[in-house]
């Protein structure tokens, strides 16, 4: 069932193709019937002409404000110039660098843009106080604050407004000159940003949901600032657009939705995803957020889990709980691939996650599980002791205290991080995952991340890891709303130093600490295992935890 589209379109030669391949000749059997089915009913002509009610009736008041991405390629265009002269207005004052506050659909995007680019951009979806810290010690005379936020309130990307606004003035630098702000039009973040005379304001259109966000401005403006060709990537949208809006059997968007559909009447509710050489980086990380909140939901849904590379164990030793998609060509036994340039394939999983969305009966534009970890977070940090509510560990071993909620999985005798991981992973139902949780630097504790991998290998279950609490606008959704048979590995550190947030009354790292404890008590309260290792120093307690795991046998 391989079938390659090459569509023309403004800016389009041969290289603009997009194209999924179904590797799996049982999955292509099983697509078939999917992709007629979606051919008939004409979703994708209706999904690019804006139908709100092709996900029924309760959806279509949500979706009949989010679905103007459908011609983001032609719309955003006018965003181009305005772009261009404020990067050349930025760079003749000698303001080359970029920092993005922004979290999820605010971030993702330009993050990959700009590392395919090869452009340098500085990314703040966290709140831990050593990250950004380490933004902080950049050389704040050349640097210019995006700060992007679809809601205007969102709690971290104003926490590093607050800090970078201080920072500039403590530095002699008019701050309202070095803030760019991207937001919807009527949110406090506007209203503020118009108040405080920050240089620029750029509303995005407010009918595009935030995972569906590449090219409004939210992808494009931090991204066009740091130097990436948005033009071009606009350029490759419309080249693929039309055959992603053809009622066509042949029509990747089709082909993808009906794969990954048939894929989860299997049985495979998640969806690995490898990057086997397609020439775009990180593409994974955005991909895993639009996938998971747009489909888990009412216990349903689509799990993404992004690997390290086509070899990594969840893909090539995936399980029939699990289809392993290449992002290039078939590697490592890959049973759907997609192949294209990065504005084609962001159109494609975009359209190919609502197509998911009507053949499982959900709404994919809502996201009614985030806000309950919000909420717990926030009774957290209103609690009388600003450091929260006094939790006692389940036992300390060495620079690593134990933590679990969630029910009776973990006995009362476990003393050790490697038995308690073991607890964790016999506690995992069958075809169910583990969700790996790093509350820490991604720069200066990057070696967290080796825990997927090795979890995943011990297990022999998929394994995901998020950052905190950058994952709790993406995977976060699907932990609460999606399949109930994840469980949870969460990773907190202490902190050094702290970063106090002006005019709120609480830290950094009292924030960061309040949003790990607000999740966890909200899975636990889904009654799923949730252990918490608290590493009280960050070098030592990784180095421990890394060791327990190899000690963990499948």
């Amino acid at each position: 069932m391989s079938n390659e589209i090459r569509s023309s379109g403004s800016g389009a030669d041969a290289g603009a193709a997009v194209a999924v391949d179904i590797v799996h000749s049982g999955l292509a059997a099983d697509a078939s019937p999917l992709a007629d089915q979606l051919v008939g009913e004409r979703v994708a002509s209706r999904l690019t002409a804006q139908d709100a009610t092709l996900w029924g009736p309760e959806a279509e008041p949500e979706a009949s404000i989010r679905l103007s991405w459908t011609t983001l390629h032609e719309t955003s265009r006018p965003l181009l110039a305005e772009i261009e002269a404020l990067t050349a207005e930025l760079r003749a004052e000698g303001v080359d660098r970029v920092v993005l506050a922004g979290m999820g659909g605010s971030s993702l995007a330009p993050e990959v843009i700009c590392a395919t680019a090869g452009v340098p951009l500085v990314v703040l979806d966290t709140t831990d106080p050593g990250q950004v810290a380490d933004a902080l010690s950049g050389d704040l005379r050349r640097t210019v604050l995006v700060v992007s936020s679809k809601s205007g309130s969102t709690v971290e990307t104003d926490s590093h407004r607050r800090i970078f606004e201080r920072a500039f003035a403590q530095d002699g630098i008019d701050a309202a000159s070095r803030i760019v702000v991207v937001t919807d039009p009527g949110s406090p973040l506007a209203a503020l940003a118009e108040e405080s005379g920050y240089r620029k304001v750029f509303l995005a259109d407010p009918h595009v949901g935030g995972r569906y966000s590449a090219l409004t401005a939210f992808g494009l403006v931090p991204a066009g600032l740091a130097g990436a060709d948005i033009a071009g990537l606009l350029d490759d949208a419309a080249a693929a657009a039309p055959a992603l809006a053809a009622d066509d059997a042949a029509n990747p968007s089709v082909r993808l939705a009906a794969a990954l559909g048939a894929a989860h009447a299997r049985g495979a509710e998640k969806v690995v995803l490898a990057d086997t050489g397609s020439g775009i980086t990180g593409f994974p990380d955005w991909a895993e957020q639009l996938i998971a909140e747009s489909t888990g939901k009412q216990g349903t849904g689509l799990l993404p889990v992004a690997v390290e590379g086509p070899d990594a164990p969840g893909f090539a030793d995936a399980a029939d709980d699990a289809t392993p998609v290449a992002l290039g060509p078939a590697q490592g036994g890959a049973r759907i691939t997609t192949t294209g340039t990065l504005g084609g394939l962001f159109l494609l999983w975009e359209y190919a996650t609502a197509m998911v969305g009507r053949l499982l009966g959900i709404n994919p534009f809502d996201q009614p599980d985030v806000e309950a970890a919000k909420k717990a977070a926030r009774a957290l940090l209103d609690a009388p002791s600003p450091a929260g509510p006094v939790v006692t560990p389940t036992a300390v071993d060495g620079p690593v205290e134990i933590y679990a909620s969630g029910g009776s999985w973990l006995s009362p005798g476990v003393a050790s991080v490697a038995d308690a991981l073991r607890a964790l992973l016999a506690a995992t139902p069958d075809h169910g995952y583990v969700a790996v949780q790093a509350y820490l630097d991604r720069l200066d504790d990057a070696s967290a991340s080796l825990l997927r991998r090795e979890l995943a290998r011990r297990s022999g279950v998929q394994t995901t890891f998020g950052w905190g609490p950058r994952f709790l606008h993406s995977t976060g959704q699907y932990h609460k709303g999606g399949h109930q048979n994840g469980v949870f590995l969460q990773v907190t550190g202490g902190v050094d130093e702290d970063l106090p947030v002006p005019g709120r009354p609480y830290t950094l790292g009292e924030l960061q600490r309040a949003q790990a404890l607000g999740d966890g008590q909200v899975l636990a309260e889904h009654g799923r295992p949730v252990l918490r290792l608290h590493l009280t120093d960050r070098v030592a307690g990784l180095s421990h935890l890394i060791k327990a795991v190899q000690e963990v046998k499948a």
